[in-house]
């Protein structure tokens, strides 16, 4: 029987699942960190299957991906392209940047696949825009064509911060002071919690004593620390504006969408924050930017769901 698999690789965790009838099976998690390589960590998926072929698949991974040589950002994998097809003994194995695979995802997802934040209502195949805050932040733009969709791959996770009030012009000499730049995804990622964290402990004199961002997140939507708090809401407002500007990028009147690890995990506090606020506070666009609807992608696997979706429209495989 031959197989077609897809991997959805992050810079914590390795996900893989085989596309059969159409649908995602089989799905696996392991740690990146439990492998040397990335191909160690295929292998050990096929062996999951003894006597089964696997002919083809994809991997969506959080780098760029136009050169042959991967260097995954935010872990030390790196690889390539065409010596793991290889090794693998695939017949095809493209190689899409993790948001490619998550803009992909987005015509695929129910209204049970998330959850809406505020106003605005989607227009049917016009732009759409999707970011991630996770280990690091993602960012991709969908665009309608005709022969399908076309994610317009970037890093824009990359981009300078902007601050838009005093607090945050307080994180940002924080991070200025500390790397030479700040950029967005120093604070909407999971470090960027634990840095918005002590920037506004250090600012208030206050102490400062925890350094993992699930702590800071749980403390906060519990109500059991104010600087954890200050940190979330603040977390959720530079969210809103980044959010903004990417629904003004392109007019994203299909959406902009918030994957990632961490929004998911708070969602009631993202919508009784200001994330919606900071969203249309766009002067003489406001009005533009509230008919745009903003949606917290909430099905874990959407990463492989767009990766088979990707799969199948351009090597034929069908999802």
């Amino acid at each position: 029987m031959s197989l077609q698999f897809v991997a959805d690789v992050g810079g914590t965790n390795i996900r893989l699942a085989q596309v059969v009838d159409g649908e995602l099976a089989h799905i696996k998690k392991y740690l990146c960190n439990d492998f040397a390589t990335i191909g160690e960590a295929i292998q050990a998926y096929f062996g999951e299957f003894p006597g089964q072929t696997f002919r083809a698949g994809c991997i969506a991974i959080a780098c760029p991906v136009d050169q042959d040589l991967i260097k995954m950002t935010n872990h030390h994998w790196q690889f390539s392209k065409s010596q793991l097809r290889e090794e693998l003994g695939l017949e095809a194995l493209p190689v899409i940047n993790d948001y490619t695979a998550i803009a992909m995802s987005l015509p695929k997802l129910t209204e049970e696949h998330k959850a809406k934040i505020g106003g605005g209502e989607v227009v049917p195949d016009a732009p759409i825009a999707v970011f991630g805050p996770g280990t690091g932040l993602g960012v991709g733009h969908l665009l309608k064509t005709d022969s399908g969709w076309l994610c317009a791959d970037g890093e824009g996770g990359h981009v300078d911060f902007a601050p838009n009030d005093e607090q945050e012009l307080v994180i940002w000499r924080f991070l200025r002071d500390k790397y030479g730049h700040a950029s967005a995804e120093e604070v909407l990622s999971g470090r960027g919690i634990v840095q918005i964290y002590q920037a506004l402990a250090e600012h208030r004199g206050d102490f400062a004593d925890l350094t993992d961002p699930a702590d800071i997140t749980e403390r906060a939507v519990q109500n059991r620390c104010p600087l954890c708090v200050a940190t979330l809401e603040q977390f959720c407002k530079v969210m809103g504006s980044f959010g903004g500007n990417l629904a003004l990028n392109l007019g994203t009147h299909g959406g902009v969408y918030i994957a990632g690890g961490i929004a998911p995990r708070f969602v009631e506090f993202v919508k009784n924050s200001e994330f919606r606020q900071r969203f249309e506070a766009k002067g003489r666009f406001a009005n533009y930017v509230s008919a745009i609807p903003t949606f917290i992608i909430t099905e874990p696997e959407h990463g492989l769901i767009g990766t088979a979706a990707y799969l199948e429209q351009h090597t034929g495989v069908k999802q």
